[in-house]
């Protein structure tokens, strides 16, 4: 798991989201979509169509992290779907 310090704002795109997206398109999506600068140190959460795949997206200051996640036999459960994010 990672850990990230305390008052980190961590930000939930709701929808699903092109899993095939890398870091450059994460980070269009950060700012363009959520409307939040991506290098400013927040962390950024992008949950896949099926539900069992999340991208996390920060800058650490030098260059950005991207953690990628696939669950084998569950799902991450959302239930907020205000915006897809297909772009």
């Amino acid at each position: 798991m990672i850990g990230v310090g305390n008052g980190v704002r961590v930000y939930l795109a709701c929808g699903v989201t092109d899993m095939r997206k890398g870091i450059s398109g994460l980070a269009a999506l950060a700012q363009d979509v959520l409307r939040q600068n991506p290098t400013s140190g927040a962390l950024f959460a992008f949950r896949g169509r099926r539900g069992d795949r999340i991208k996390l997206l920060m800058w650490d200051g030098q260059g950005f992290c991207l953690y990628y996640k696939v669950l084998e036999k569950d799902v991450f459960h959302g239930r907020l779907r205000q915006r897809a994010l297909h772009a």
